[in-house]
């Protein structure tokens, strides 16, 4: 995983525009109607969704898996604490965030690395804080192209592993966890319009008050 990430990062730079999500925005928002104000971000990139929360007052922290990324945050101008490494690796720290936010990030795993790192997310939620996840839906155009690996589970072309989410792995993968809400919600790439827009679900979990 780090050397395709790493490959990626140097041939592809800011391959995904320097433009947030709108999943990134809807939970800057969200963060912010709470009154939250930390954030972490696991699989943050070169940082063009996690600059959304830096711009919105919360004190950030990143993980990522790539140094070119890493690199390429810093050459943005984007100062934020990152731990380079892989959020498989979770716990980096011992704080508790009150806001964690993961897109794209977790259909890239095959089950027990999901497993943990749902896990150790919620280790890091602080009480009454809330995780956000945004991961892809079998309503995606990509949904059965490759080969597939295990059910909802295929290998693109290209090499890349993906997990298809329903209704019924999220309950599965995220009942112990909080689950508040699951619904779709449609990603466009905003520096590419024409492109069609690729369904994902935004998985909401909130952490009981102790």
């Amino acid at each position: 995983m780090t050397e395709f990430w790493e490959k990626s990062f140097i041939q592809h730079q800011e391959m995904w525009g320097m433009n947030a999500s709108q999943s990134t925005i809807l939970a800057s928002q969200f963060f912010q109607k709470q009154g939250y104000k930390s954030v972490l971000v696991p699989g943050c990139g070169y940082g063009r969704n996690a600059q959304v929360f830096v711009e919105s007052g919360f004190d950030v922290t990143g993980i990522e898996i790539s140094q070119t990324a890493i690199d390429l945050a810093r050459k943005a101008g984007f100062t934020w604490p990152i731990y380079h490494g892989s959020v498989a690796e979770m716990p980096f720290d011992s704080k508790q965030y009150e806001g964690i936010f993961s897109y794209a990030l977790l259909h890239l795993f095959d089950s027990n690395v999901r497993a943990k790192f749902i896990e150790s997310c919620y280790q890091q939620l602080a009480p009454g804080g809330t995780m956000i996840f945004t991961s892809i839906s079998k309503e995606a155009p990509m949904y059965g192209k490759g080969t597939k690996i295990s059910e909802n589970e295929y290998e693109s072309p290209n090499g890349i592993r993906l997990f298809f989410y329903d209704e019924a792995m999220i309950q599965a993968e995220f009942s112990d966890y909080g689950l508040i809400e699951s619904h779709k919600i449609e990603e466009r790439d905003s520096d590419n319009p024409n492109k069609a827009a690729i369904s994902f679900w935004w998985i909401r979990c909130q952490k009981p008050i102790e």
